[in-house]
Order: structure tokens, then C-alpha cells, then sequence
């Protein structure tokens, strides 16, 4: 196993990397200072984000595996199929996976999700528009669809009057 802390716009990523995978990248609030890493992988992921960060980069690239049930395996795929730039329900998300009664338990698979950014869980919001649930809390998942949103230049954030 190997790990890096990394600045970003939103704080200070955690990024581990298992067995030649991506299994965890989360964002923190302390204060821990970024550490330098030689790992191949890592400086990939890094490089990786920067380019999302700067809007060059909308599909990563980077061979992940993070530890779930086929079913939460099965809602992660799906919010690998959200584009960039676009936003989803719960109530769609279960849909597209043929779950239509199953919303509550897509939302708390979602939540498990521990690759930020990497497996795009910002881009599921509730039925009425809300921003709910998102465990690096709601202010980055607005940035983060704010950036999305920008860099698209599709869609709109804000209401204008």
C-alpha cells in the first residue's frame, strides 16, 4: 500500500493505492501537509486531478477497485456513465439500473463511494434539485458542479433574473 496527501482547490486529497489500484481518494478538511510520493500510480492520479481542476480532464483514466457488495459495485458503475457536466436523480439513478424501489439503498451505496471525484457521486441530485448527501459535504458538490458547469459551459448554476 502506498498513499500521498495532495493540495487541491477543495482541500487536502487523500489518494491510497493498493495491489497497482486506486482504491480510496478522499478529501479532508485538516490541515495535513502534502507529502511527496514516488509511486507511479499516484503521480498519475495526481496529475490526473490537476488536469480535472484546470477543466482539461473530464473521464479519468486510472485502474480503481475499492471493496463493496455486487450491489454497491453495481451503483458505482452506473455513476461511471454520468457525463461530465450532468446531473442525475436518485430516482433516475435507480431506474437505469432497473431498481426502481431501491432509491434509499442506490443513496447509501452512493455515500459508501470512496473514490471522489474519481466515481462521480456529485452528479447525483434529488428529485426537487437539492443538493443532499454528499459526504465531502454539500459545499464541494456545489463547486464541484459549479466547475463542471463552467468548464461545459452547458447548463446553469445560478438563477439569473
Amino acid at each position: 500500500m502506498a498513499e500521498v496527501f495532495y493540495q487541491t482547490p477543495l482541500g487536502i486529497a487523500h489518494i491510497v493505492e493498493e495491489d497497482g489500484f486506486i482504491c480510496k481518494v478522499s478529501v479532508r478538511d485538516e490541515l495535513i501537509p502534502p507529502t511527496p510520493t514516488t509511486s507511479l500510480l499516484l503521480l498519475e492520479s495526481m496529475k490526473q486531478l490537476d488536469e480535472y481542476f484546470a477543466g482539461n480532464r473530464k473521464v479519468f483514466d486510472l485502474p480503481i477497485k475499492q471493496p463493496g457488495s455486487d450491489f454497491q459495485q453495481q451503483v458505482w458503475l452506473e455513476l461511471l456513465k454520468i457525463p461530465y457536466g450532468s446531473t442525475i436523480t436518485y430516482s433516475k439513478q435507480s431506474l437505469n439500473m432497473n431498481s426502481p424501489l431501491a432509491i434509499r439503498a442506490i443513496a447509501a451505496a452512493n455515500g459508501k463511494n470512496n473514490l471522489w471525484i474519481i466515481v462521480p457521486c456529485h452528479r447525483v441530485i434529488g428529485s426537487n434539485g437539492s443538493l443532499t448527501g454528499y459526504a465531502g459535504g454539500l459545499w464541494r458538490k456545489k463547486w464541484l458542479l459549479d466547475h463542471e458547469t463552467r468548464v461545459t459551459g452547458i447548463g446553469q448554476t445560478k438563477l439569473a433574473f
